[in-house]
């Protein structure tokens, strides 16, 4: 019996929002604007969350990245004494052996990478393209996470030895080899042939992470064992004579390697291993501070503080116009009950309870909040996708923040439909009859 009066009412609440329906569907705007905001500054939010992630994996997990700096003189010092001072100061340049000083010295040290890049091409079978070649170790990989697709790593007579290997990136094996296997094959990159023994994972990069974080096309690099670049191809620590007539201009990159990755154990140990990092490569460059650390996880993870912090901003501020909705929702279900005094007033007089005319006000309240809910559910995901294809800013939809809109959307057709529910049953049948 209970079931059947609740049905009953429901029944009538129907009726009557589809007998307003445009009235009904002003009422939801401030419902449905309120949850496509939610929705759309969530994804956004979401979105640059996970780019944050997948930054912090493309630099590597407690790692520290110093560089060497190749200084203009002329333009950054005195004319007079200040340049004459500057250039008397000789530091040998970052090289191989602060890699292998700073590995047997501070502690907390899992793998240290040192790199060398060169600009290069590739040339086979008549095809040339413009590439990167990388001199690193076998820790470079594991640094950088990095998988092998086929083939092996490096042994350890390539890297004593220097000998002319290879591993290449996905896209330069699609380009060079795009019906047959790499692997054993040769590859001329600069006026070297390199036998290729690995093919690596492809690594998907956005174009944004390569401007912030200075990182390249990983998938366009030729890998050689560092010892191969230092002797068959380049060694900046030989070229003395270039050196002089270069510091002789007030400009010079007499730096041995182009990066050194430092990858500590924990954490925790981020910034002090920064701290004696910075010391002891000023100490071993005759006090010349001619390179730059940097610790990027720890300012991506800044960068990610404050992205939690825009996000609960936006939600707060697109969880206003929910509010304003079901303001919205009370005023109108307020002045409805005013235009249907007769209606309340001959429905008590036929034997409804005060209950039936809460429950019927109710469930107005409610389809009318749920219905926009519904809208504003697919007006966000619209709105997040035109985001994502016209911005060219990642969006990511989750179902946690559908549930969180359409939840508070229902909840607020509930709380803000109370009172005009309450007011309804509180009506004087007799008076309702002969209201005017």
């Amino acid at each position: 019996m209970f079931n059947e009066r609740l049905l009953a009412n429901f029944y009538i609440a129907f009726e009557a929002v589809l007998a307003n329906k445009v009235r009904s569907l002003l009422t939801a705007l401030g419902i449905i604007f309120g949850v496509a905001a939610v929705i759309a500054m969530l994804a956004i939010g979401t979105g640059a969350q996970q780019e944050i992630m997948e930054q912090i994996k493309l630099v590597g997990v407690n790692n520290i990245v110093v560089v060497p700096v190749v200084e203009q003189l002329e333009e950054q010092l005195d004319e007079n004494s200040s340049l004459e001072k500057e250039r008397n100061k000789f530091s040998p340049g970052l090289k191989l052996q602060d890699a292998e000083a700073i590995r047997d010295i501070i502690p907390g040290i899992s793998k240290i990478s040192p790199e060398i890049v060169l600009d290069t091409y590739i040339v086979k079978s008549g095809v040339r393209r413009s590439a990167k070649l990388v001199g690193v170790t076998p820790a470079y990989f594991d640094v950088l996470d990095f998988k092998l697709r086929a083939g092996r790593m490096f042994s350890e007579k390539n890297l004593v030895k220097g000998d002319p290997v290879c591993i290449i990136g996905r896209n330069v094996a699609a380009r060079f080899f795009p019906n047959e296997s790499p692997i054993g094959k040769k590859i001329k990159s600069g006026n070297q042939w390199l036998e290729v023994v690995g093919i690596l994972e492809e690594r998907i990069v956005s174009e944004s992470s390569i401007s912030k974080l200075g990182i390249r096309d990983f998938n366009m690099d030729v890998y050689v064992p560092i010892q191969t670049m230092l002797i068959r191809y380049k060694n900046r620590d030989l070229v003395t004579e270039s050196r002089l007539n270069d510091s002789n201009s007030g400009s010079s990159n007499y730096h041995q390697l182009d990066k050194m990755v430092i990858q500590v154990s924990e954490s925790e140990l981020l910034n002090p291993t920064a701290e004696v990092l910075a010391k002891m490569l000023e100490r071993r460059h005759f006090n010349v501070v001619d390179f730059e650390i940097t610790i990027p996880e720890l300012l991506l993870k800044q960068q990610q503080r404050t992205q939690n912090i825009f996000n609960i901003v936006l939600g707060a501020i697109a969880g206003i116009s929910l509010l304003v909705g079901g303001i919205g929702i009370m005023n109108i279900m307020l002045a409805s009950v005013m235009e249907r005094i007769k209606e309340i007033g001959l429905r008590l007089s036929l034997g409804a309870k005060k209950n039936d005319i809460v429950n019927q006000f109710l469930f107005e309240s409610i389809m009318i909040s749920v219905s926009g809910g519904l809208i504003g559910v697919i007006l966000g995901i619209v709105l997040a996708h035109l985001v994502s294809t016209f911005a060219d800013f990642p969006t990511v939809i989750t179902l946690s923040s559908i549930v969180l809109s359409f939840g508070v959307a229902a909840t607020v057709g509930l709380v803000f439909g109370i009172t005009p529910a309450k007011r309804a049953a509180s009506q004087d049948p007799i008076t309702s009859l002969r209201y005017e």
